[in-house]
């Protein structure tokens, strides 16, 4: 006996960004609150519009910063003053004025790396697997087209008010999608 299709969202494509940002503060406003948007490029005013809040990225970069620049002054710290000190024409065993450039590398390495792989946990990258990738409509967003989903998953999602609202906002192609 073969599974019933669930319902995973509907979709509606746009060929304009500002049609776009209209129709995602209606569904905004209409108290969607589960839903995405798919672009091929960047869409100025988009995050805003969608209610997005700010990303936690520069937290993650800043305390990979710190990080590395407290791991520099203390490896230099406990090399030249603590395991290893050497007496060296009357210089203090640990000066933070010699220890600049490996504070300044390590800092940016680590600020580097802290991004990166913050980057990808937040984006929850890589993801081998799609619901949506085998939808021609879905597909279209990397060449040319703008995709406005409204998930199953939302508490008010009923099929028939998401595809009206959608047609209304003026999605060109408005079509259900199933896993």
């Amino acid at each position: 006996m073969m599974a019933r299709p669930r319902p995973l969202a509907v979709m509606g494509n746009f060929s304009d960004p500002n049609t776009l940002l209209s129709a995602v503060r209606a569904v905004r406003e209409a108290g969607y609150t589960d839903f995405d948007v798919y672009t091929p490029y960047p869409v100025h005013g988009l995050e805003q519009a969608m209610g997005l809040r700010r990303s936690k990225l520069p937290y993650i970069s800043f305390a990979g910063g710190a990080l590395g620049l407290t791991t520099a002054l203390l490896l230099q710290w406990w090399t030249g003053a603590v395991d290893y000190p050497l007496n060296i024409g009357g210089k203090p065993f640990f000066a933070w004025e010699f220890s600049v450039p490996v504070d300044f590398e390590l800092t940016v390495l680590f600020t580097a790396f802290a991004t990166v792989f913050g980057f990808l946990a937040l984006c929850r990258l890589p993801r081998w697997y799609s619901d949506y990738q085998h939808d021609a409509g879905f597909r279209a967003a990397t060449d040319d087209t703008f995709v406005l989903s409204i998930h199953a998953t939302d508490p008010q999602f009923q099929l028939e008010r998401a595809q009206e609202l959608l047609r209304s906002l003026g999605a060109e192609d408005v079509r259900l999608v199933e896993a």
